[in-house]
């Protein structure tokens, strides 16, 4: 397996992962039966949780285009180095992210955020050069 597979496959993980939080604090504040249900009006959730759904939404949404470039790089045949590296850089930042997010630290979410896109965007440059 190419390091761009291995870190693909290790985001994919990340993204399967990222409800759990989010889900356990719903079950926790609304209890089990409203959690798999559909309340009427279920209580908020901590400000935490709230976090954690926009970040498993947004790895959702980046998801999409960083598994369709690496596997792009893969069929192509323009996988190297340097897509090797910006696989790697968009799984940690995406953990960072995941982890600074949901901890409600503004300037670093964004930087985190930045950085994974960066890594799309490094694949996709190395495939239509």
């Amino acid at each position: 397996m190419t390091t761009d597979l291995f870190y693909l496959t290790l985001s994919a993980g990340l993204c399967a992962i990222l409800w759990v939080p989010y889900v356990l604090s719903r079950i926790m504040t609304w209890g089990l039966i409203n959690a798999v249900g559909y309340p009427d009006n279920p209580p908020e959730l901590p400000a935490w949780a709230r976090r954690a759904t926009r970040v498993h939404e947004n790895m959702v949404e980046n998801l999409a285009p960083f598994a369709a470039l690496v596997l792009v790089a893969q069929i192509a045949g323009t996988a190297n180095e340097t897509t090797a590296f910006a696989a790697l850089l968009f799984f940690w930042a995406r953990v960072a992210h995941a982890i600074v997010f949901t901890l409600g630290i503004p300037w670093l979410r964004t930087v985190t955020f930045v950085v994974a896109w960066v890594g799309i965007v490094l694949i996709f440059i190395e495939i239509i050069t």
